[in-house]
């Protein structure tokens, strides 16, 4: 058997000093067995551990630190946690955005969705990456690194950012349903359809995590033939689609739909809930080349992943593009009449587009809602510590989100016109909440108290910290021309620059405390993931 090496970690004798005062790795690992909030139990994860290429058992300890070789079984095991995250960068809100880029702007912002997708890409990598080296996602991370009052914050700010994208998810599955049956089914009846549908695939979930993989797997081939359908029908031209992902352009005319390109992709509760689907394999954290082997293949996974919703956001900007730019169209389209301004645009052929697009928006919308609804379980198990059943953190989570958007479904239905206002302020909603997802993480994936080996180097984190700041920044001109346009009077103008005011300074606090770090079990997490088991 070949000789197992020890690994030696920088602050080995410090953690070791604070080990001696904590419960040991085993004896941790053994509560954190027990806990009914965690987010996967033991026996619900996929077994990674222990099979080489030809399905035999590894030697015990060969692979202490030794990355194994590249094996297509495994990448298939570790398949489907990129998945599910890729879900949010086609969510209807997406959509939206997509379609108005398209009629708004042409084919000249396909290049921005390229790089927007590619950035976010970067963040959701770190967001794998906190997850498989400490093995805890990034809601308990926070809860266990900041002080109690910034804990809370920080929850209900990702709170806020589930309850409106949840909300444009939902009205999606709605007027998907809408659409699909004619009219018959108003958008409060899809609301109630796709609330409780919802728990129908959750209920999946008993049956394993691949089953439920399975299902999400099935609804993005249903968007991408949905979608490629109508690029097919439509024949957008190739040239000019070549020359958008290619050349970058950008005038004053189109920069709030790049912004809103931009601000689409890169999702709060999406960034919390990755750092927990990682943790549906069970993989030995006691070797570091176990970890790094994870990370390899969750790279490759999302990266797969996130290049089809690329191409399912481009089918969708380019026949927009194609069918609607330059006409008196572009400017009023929004996702409640865009079926049907295809279908006067394109109705007839084998299959009408009307339905298509219904279809595919259904599909969108209900995949999205379903994710939506986990990362919920994980953002309130994580930072309010919540020892609960499952399917009571759903309930919960789910009638967070479902009263609100009832509410909307009802008070909205008669207007597409308030739909779109609405529409614009759930998507300022979530341009507020990013920095309270992306600065966490990027301070917690830079600390080597929390991370051991696993830190990302001074080159990523510069890399990570300019696309989060280009990010804010984007958005933060969102908040403005949003702000500038729609703050009328004194009383409201003051309070909108005091909520600013304190915004900011969370902002600022979250960034200083970074250098700070509490005596918190990650510094466990992190001595266990990067011994060799010795």
């Amino acid at each position: 058997m070949p000789p197992q090496h020890q690994y030696f970690h920088p602050h080995q004798e410090e953690a070791e000093r604070l080990l001696s005062t904590q419960p040991q790795p085993s004896e941790l690992q053994e509560d954190i067995e027990d806990e009914e909030g965690k987010a996967y139990e033991s026996n619900e994860k996929v077994v990674i551990v222990g099979i080489d290429e030809s399905g035999s058992i590894d030697s015990e300890d060969y692979y202490a630190n030794a990355i194994p070789p590249f094996s297509w079984k495994k990448l298939w095991l570790f398949t489907g946690p990129g998945f599910l995250m890729s879900i949010a960068f086609l969510d209807p809100g997406n959509l939206e955005g997509d379609l108005q880029a398209g009629a708004i702007a042409g084919y000249s912002l396909l290049w921005l969705l390229m790089w927007a997708t590619v950035m976010g890409l970067l963040i959701q990598l770190l967001s794998a990456r906190l997850g498989v080296a400490t093995g805890r996602h990034l809601a308990e991370l926070c809860r266990d690194h900041y002080p109690t009052w910034a804990g809370y914050l920080l929850w209900f700010m990702a709170e806020l950012a589930l309850i409106g994208a949840d909300i444009q998810e939902v009205i999606g599955s709605a007027i998907a349903i809408k659409i699909l049956s004619h009219g018959v089914l108003p958008l409060w009846a899809g609301v109630i359809i796709t609330a409780f549908d919802c728990f129908i695939f959750l209920f999946l979930e008993n049956y394993g995590v691949r089953k439920l993989e399975a299902v999400f797997a099935v609804l993005i081939a249903t968007m991408a033939m949905s979608f490629a359908w109508m690029f097919g029908e439509t024949k957008p031209s190739g040239k000019e689609l070549l020359i958008g992902v290619v050349v970058p352009k950008l005038s004053s005319k189109t920069i709030r739909q790049a912004v809103g390109v931009v601000g689409c992709i890169i999702m709060p509760h999406n960034v919390f809930l990755h750092s927990a689907l990682v943790q549906s394999r069970k993989i030995d954290t006691h070797k570091k080349g176990r970890i790094q082997e994870a990370l390899n293949y969750y790279s490759i996974e999302s990266s797969a992943a996130l290049f089809i919703s690329f191409l399912i956001n481009l089918f969708v900007t380019t026949v927009f593009a194609k069918g609607f730019y330059g006409t008196e169209q572009a400017n009023s389209i929004g996702l409640v009449n865009a079926g049907q301004y295809l279908q006067e645009k394109y109705g007839g052929g084998l299959f009408p587009i009307l339905y298509i697009w219904g279809i595919g928006l259904l599909a969108a919308g209900q995949s999205s809602t379903i994710t939506g609804t986990y990362a919920g379980q994980f953002i309130m198990g994580g930072f309010l510590n919540l020892r609960l059943k499952k399917w009571l953190r759903a309930l919960i989570t789910r009638s967070f989100a479902i009263i609100p958007t009832m509410i909307v479904a009802l008070f909205f239905d008669t207007s597409d016109k308030m739909l779109d206002v609405l529409n614009e302020w759930i998507n300022v909603l979530q341009s507020i909440q990013i920095p309270f997802a992306v600065i966490p993480l990027l301070i917690l994936v830079s600390k080597e108290q929390v991370m051991g080996v696993f830190k990302i180097g001074p080159a990523f984190k510069a890399v990570a910290w300019i696309i989060a700041a280009l990010v804010i920044l984007i958005n933060g001109f969102l908040l403005l021309d949003f702000f500038s346009s729609e703050v009328k009077g004194l009383l409201f103008g003051t309070l909108v620059s005091t909520a600013t005011a304190a915004y900011m300074a969370f902002i600022i606090y979250l960034i200083l405390q970074g250098g700070a770090l509490s005596s918190c079990p990650s510094l466990i997490h992190s001595k266990k993931s990067i011994d060799t088991g010795n």
